[in-house]
């Protein structure tokens, strides 16, 4: 098939299903959007924006990045079987429905909710299908459910080789950062050995020397290499938002056990108690016996249906 792939991709995750699909004899275009840069021309331009989004819902960022899209899309002269869009509430809808004109068919995934980036209702008559994690998002509109993929797996694991350190988290500074350094206290007096990143570019985090506060992005290789280096990741779901993130996919593709304050988690196939432990977000409580149990196997025929080719075959039908 030929495929082109759209996606912001300011982390990095999106790069790997352009690699499985050209590793599955896919001719693939990945269109990273989050590589154009957009400069405000004047002071002007910069106070026009602000009313813009304010009283007309309009981001002049977000037609630049349409605009850059369809330039991109227009250099390539084929047609194409499938453009797969992430992240399309980045696009303005009038460039966003544009893109339909490229493709026999034109699809979006979407791993924020409505509740969080509203602006993601605007798009959503741009596309021919449209899948979300978010179970609410996909009743309320219509739309089809997917959850995010594991783009890390590792098929042989020495589960004997010893571990840095316990339990590893990275995030970014917001409302959950208090929820983070209560959780490393408690990991201190139990004596759990842990590591904790939180991107902290404006250093609201002073003098805390439970977690490390960096200012500066740590890129994806890196940080499945501390994750390697783990036994347990922590997760801390984002408020009004029950998608299950990246880091799931993550342990799950790493075989690493999960602590998460999501608790829809036991609704999918994979949940396995001795594998996943769900803390109350206001009382977190970590058994010491949780982190001491080995972790076992999720059942391969479950898994393949979240590594990215089973991931992709099941989103387009193929």
């Amino acid at each position: 098939m030929k495929i082109t792939l759209i996606s912001f991709d300011n982390w990095g995750f999106n790069q790997h299903i352009a690699k499985a699909l050209e590793h599955n004899n896919h001719k693939v275009n990945h269109i990273d959007f989050s590589k154009f840069k957009y400069k405000y021309p004047s002071v002007f331009h910069k106070v026009y924006n602000f009313f813009l989004k304010t009283f007309f819902k309009q981001n002049l960022k977000t037609k630049f990045y349409g605009k850059c899209i369809l330039e991109e899309l227009e250099k390539n002269k084929e047609q194409q079987d499938l453009i797969l869009t992430i992240k399309g509430d980045f696009i303005a809808p009038e460039y966003a429905k544009q893109i339909k004109n490229y493709t026999k068919k034109s699809v979006a995934f979407f791993n924020d909710n409505t509740k969080r980036c509203p602006k993601i209702i605007r798009v959503l008559p741009c596309f021919d299908e449209v899948f979300s994690f978010e179970k609410e998002d996909c009743k309320k509109y219509n739309l089809k459910f997917k959850t995010n993929f594991i783009y890390n797996y590792e098929e042989n694991v020495n589960f004997e080789k010893k571990s840095d350190f316990e339990v590893f988290n990275i995030s970014s500074y917001g409302k959950r950062s208090d929820l983070i350094i209560k959780i490393a206290e408690k990991l201190s007096l139990l004596e759990i050995p842990y590591k904790f990143y939180i991107f902290d570019k404006k250093k609201k985090i002073i003098n805390n020397s439970l977690i490390n506060s960096i200012q500066e992005t740590i890129p994806l290789s890196v940080v499945n290499k501390y994750i390697e280096k783990s036994n347990v990741l922590l997760d801390i779901h984002r408020e009004n938002q029950n998608g299950l993130s990246f880091r799931v996919f993550e342990s799950m593709g790493l075989h690493k056990k999960l602590i998460t304050t999501n608790s829809d988690i036991k609704n999918y196939d994979f949940y396995n108690e001795n594998n996943i432990l769900i803390i109350d977000s206001k009382n977190p409580e970590i058994p010491l016996e949780f982190i001491k149990k080995p972790y076992i196997e999720i059942p391969k025929n479950i898994l393949n249906n979240y590594k990215i080719s089973g991931w992709f075959t099941k989103l387009i039908n193929i």
